[in-house]
């Protein structure tokens, strides 16, 4: 375990710093995001079924959708891709025929990571073998609020090891850890360890994404590249539903990390809803379609 992050905790921006920072931001938001960055949002959505009543069929009927989606929509991007749980993974991967779509599993003990290290790594190898493309783990946040940070970084660091090529989206569960410094170092602990994303939320607690805790680990990712010369991208994830939700952190992360990091290698966004908020805003009329 190295100990870069250690330098880098006291880098996390003050609350004051936060707030003129997002202020600017939100003034330069005019109205309705245009047809282009509407469809840059789209493609980098993560099209989410992570349901207790999750079933073939209707993961069948997602994976369906997604697959006639250029057929019935032109011109238009896809999602980035189908992020579901690992049991589902054999399933999407042989019925998944859309180009350039990935298949994403939670994985890991998700959503608490209350369980043993060697299921957990077990799990996320699994699902890899029977398929996803990329891995969205909880990291310990019990270990981490007990100031573990070497059991943190080393369940990240094997799990990374495990999956090997395969992307990395380490969730911090921001809503929990509730705290501007605590969030910051979550992410410079997660970003040291092998993390190749890091994301807000499970989306299974009242607070998820929030502009203030996306703000505060893309300041971590802008410090941790600066450092190291490693690009990690960025994942908001839960309650996201409207492309005005969404444009908010699409321009969060214009403005710290810059154009670089708009698109989907480096940017995504987690949600069941909204993917058909803005193809209604890119089609001009109500869309239901996913």
């Amino acid at each position: 375990m190295t100990k870069l992050y250690e330098k880098l905790f006291k880098s996390c921006p003050a609350e004051g710093e936060i707030k003129k920072g997002l202020k600017k931001i939100y003034s330069s938001i005019s109205g309705t995001p245009d047809r282009k960055t509407l469809m840059e949002i789209l493609s980098m959505i993560d099209l989410t079924s992570l349901n207790t009543t999750d079933n073939k069929s209707s993961i069948l009927q997602l994976t369906g959708k997604i697959n006639s989606f250029n057929a019935r929509y032109t011109n238009i991007p896809s999602v980035a891709a189908i992020c579901v749980y690992p049991n589902f993974v054999p399933l999407v991967k042989e019925k998944l025929k859309a180009r350039n779509v990935k298949i994403a599993a939670v994985a890991g003990g998700f959503p608490t990571s209350q369980t043993f290290k060697s299921i957990k790594v077990a799990e996320c190898k699994m699902a890899v073998d029977a398929g996803a493309d990329e891995i969205d783990f909880i990291f310990n946040v019990g270990a981490f609020l007990g100031n573990d940070y070497q059991t943190v970084a080393e369940e990240i660091r094997e799990i990374k090891s495990t999956i090997g090529n395969s992307s990395l989206k380490v969730i911090i569960e921001s809503g929990l850890l509730n705290s501007y410094e605590l969030i910051f170092n979550a992410s410079m602990i997660a970003m040291d360890a092998g993390a190749d994303f890091i994301k807000t939320s499970t989306g299974k607690i009242s607070v998820s994404a929030t502009p203030e805790y996306v703000f505060v680990i893309c300041r971590a990712i802008s410090v941790f590249y600066n450092e190291t010369g490693i690009r990690v991208g960025i994942k908001p994830s839960g309650g996201i539903a409207t492309s005005k939700d969404a444009l908010v952190y699409y321009n969060i992360i214009k403005a710290i990390l810059g154009p670089e990091w708009l698109n989907p290698s480096y940017f995504r966004i987690g949600s069941s809803r909204l993917a058909n908020d803005v193809l209604s805003e890119i089609i001009g009329s109500r869309a239901d379609y996913f």
